[in-house]
């Protein structure tokens, strides 16, 4: 498993939340330390640890795990859905035509 991938996405969700090391840290009771391990990808967290950062940064497990589930293409979908949400309808579109030319391939 690509724990450095993983982590480099807990800090990035972390990161959209305007979230701190430390912040994350106490409301998954860690450390600081051991947040920022996790990020780097130097360790991987247990999975009740796992299960606690995502809930905290509002991250399905599969938008963490993205690369390493096989069938976490709803995840996926999901995570689009929420980003195109807010576009004004044309930009929705143009992203959508563009989705299905990068499929195509």
């Amino acid at each position: 498993m690509d724990m450095r991938a993983v982590g480099e996405r807990i800090r990035a969700a972390r990161e959209a939340k305007r979230m701190t090391q430390q912040e994350l840290a106490e409301l998954v009771d860690l450390s600081p330390t051991h947040v920022s391990v996790i990020e780097r990808g130097v360790k991987s967290p247990r999975l009740e640890t796992f299960i606690l950062i995502a809930n905290a940064l509002e991250v399905s497990a599969d938008a963490l795990l993205i690369d390493v589930v096989n069938d976490a293409s709803q995840g996926v979908a999901s995570e689009l859905s929420e980003l195109i949400s807010s576009l004004p309808a044309k930009e929705r579109i143009r992203i959508l035509k563009i989705v299905r030319v990068l499929a195509e391939n």
